[in-house]
């Protein structure tokens, strides 16, 4: 739950910068552990109660959420030395979604590129072994 607040609450509208594969899966997966339920609940009371305030609350949410699902999508193609409109592949039909899947369980690089530092920290430090220490 830490990684879906950081995202919602820290990085709502941050395109920029890097994000580990762990706080994108996790927020991802937190974010499908509130949609789907709130999804199943609204299809529930407009079959059964033909009110329609379940499908409201879906799309609120749905809409709140959007902004920051696409800037941590692009700070994750960020931390594999991606521009963000890489996600624009998963428009091409039948292998786009898959490339695109293909390129977010990939790992980061492990030292500083054109988006910023290595959000795992410390991978630049077995660089330094041993040199010397001025």
């Amino acid at each position: 739950m830490e990684w879906y607040l950081k995202v919602v609450r820290d990085n709502y509208a941050n395109f920029e910068g890097r994000a580990r594969r762990k706080e994108y899966w996790m927020f991802a997966l937190f974010n499908m552990l509130i949609i789907i339920p709130l999804y199943i609940f609204s299809m529930y009371l407009v079959a059964e109660h033909n009110s329609f305030i379940g499908l409201i609350i879906y799309f609120i949410y749905s809409l709140a959420v959007l902004i920051p699902s696409l800037a941590v999508l692009v700070r994750r193609l960020h931390d594999i030395d991606k521009s963000g409109w890489m996600m624009l592949i998963s428009f091409i039909p039948f292998i786009g979604g898959i490339w695109l899947l293909v390129l977010l369980v990939t790992e980061g690089n492990s030292v500083t590129n054109q988006y910023g530092t290595n959000p795992k920290g410390g991978a630049d430090d077995i660089n330094q072994i041993g040199q010397t220490v001025e």
